[in-house]
């Protein structure tokens, strides 16, 4: 009650001066809202190869993009008390938004007429339900509701890179047909450009020069909601190390309060590369992918490398988050529930890599390596 009580008073003071501002003429501007950024950073430079648009990037403080390969344009970190109102400034007065996750201050932003909000969302796929269908959705107050509801009106567009993800989207934020923009996912650019992917590559190697003698394995989990409190990882890296040490080495990306907490008995086996902001650069040294219900095997798909899905609470995530279909049938890799489980898949090595192919094909219908030209050529030509 008293979040929510907080929640009403920031977007009162939002909603505030952003009527004022609104008063001022609007100017031909994007503006960018940066949770995760990096969907937003392949858009940007795509935006200053193509058009002379000024724009401007918000940060929140979530966002570990630091932007600083964009050569025009201005960086506005709501952290610092001026730079959140030269913000509201310019949500009030830009022609075009984007944005990259859900923004309640949305909620409060009266949007003139012919004002482009487009989501580019964070995730290429889904697996657990989110938005509308999210089965926590139906607990909230009947204020709360509203006001999510009233964040997704605003969106105008939402860019998908498939088919599956379009029909997610038109469920969870309840936009029609009209609204959704197949261009593909910009971030997944990435992965048709083979000289950034080997540059990448090299930094990576030349930071962990164990790289070029064992193969890498990496745990990338979902962010769980008790990872504030709960400091353990749900993985036996003890067993792991004593089998597969002289093979692999195991990359952790952890959440971080996990990593706060964390203490490598493993130096050389172990490593912690929670500090690497872009999981897609990782991904390029990745050999195998351990994770479980994240958005990342949409991604890793496209390299056709093979992916085990540690599903250590699947029962209690399956009750409490909800999938959008069977999870067995949906992950493109075998299901593990304990350590014991997921050594033995590792030790057999029998991946099923036209599973792999045939799901990269349906999650990144449109994702094959121009996305970000394409949006800009649908919005700004």
């Amino acid at each position: 009650m008293f979040r929510e009580w907080i929640i009403t008073v920031y977007l009162a003071v939002f909603q505030s001066f952003y009527q004022v501002f609104r008063l001022c003429p609007l100017k031909r501007k994007t503006a960018f809202i940066a949770s995760f950024g990096d969907n937003i950073l392949y858009t940007v430079h795509e935006l200053e190869k193509q058009t002379d648009e000024p724009f401007v990037i918000i940060k929140t403080p979530k966002c570990s993009i630091h932007f600083s390969r964009v050569s025009s344009g201005k960086v506005l970190d709501l952290k610092k008390p001026t730079h959140w109102i030269q913000a509201v400034y310019h949500l009030a007065t830009s022609r075009i938004i984007f944005v990259d996750n859900y923004f309640g201050i949305l909620a409060k932003m009266n949007l003139r007429p012919n004002v482009l909000l487009i989501q580019l969302w964070h995730a290429a796929g889904a697996i657990k339900r989110f938005g509308l269908e999210d089965p926590t959705f139906g607990f909230r107050s009947k204020h709360a509701q509203q006001r999510i509801r009233m964040v997704y009106r605003r969106f105008t567009h939402v860019v998908v890179g498939s088919d599956e993800m379009s029909a997610i989207f038109r469920k969870s934020f309840g936009v029609s047909d009209e609204a959704i923009l197949r261009c593909g996912v910009p971030r997944t650019d990435f992965f048709f450009r083979p000289i950034e992917m080997k540059s990448v590559e090299l930094i990576l190697r030349r930071k962990f020069p164990v790289t070029s003698k064992k193969k890498i394995v990496l745990y990338a989990p979902t962010f769980r909601d008790n990872e504030t409190s709960n400091s353990t990882i749900p993985f036996d890296v003890e067993k792991f190390c004593d089998v597969f040490c002289d093979e692999y080495v195991l990359f952790l990306r952890l959440h971080p309060a996990i990593t706060h907490d964390f203490h490598n008995r493993y130096p050389g086996i172990v490593y912690d590369v929670s500090d690497v902001t872009n999981v897609n650069e990782l991904l390029v040294i990745t050999d195998i992918l351990i994770t479980d219900y994240s958005s990342i095997p949409f991604e890793f798909s496209i390299l056709k490398r093979p992916m085990i899905f540690f599903a250590y609470d699947l029962a209690e995530y399956r009750q409490t988050r909800g999938f959008w279909t069977d999870y067995d049938e949906l992950v493109p890799g075998p299901v593990v529930t304990d350590t014991e489980g997921l050594i033995r898949v590792m030790k057999e090595g029998n991946y099923d890599i036209q599973r792999i192919r045939d799901f990269a094909d349906q999650w990144n219908q449109y994702s094959t390596g121009t996305s970000s030209e394409k949006l800009i050529n649908l919005l700004y030509k």
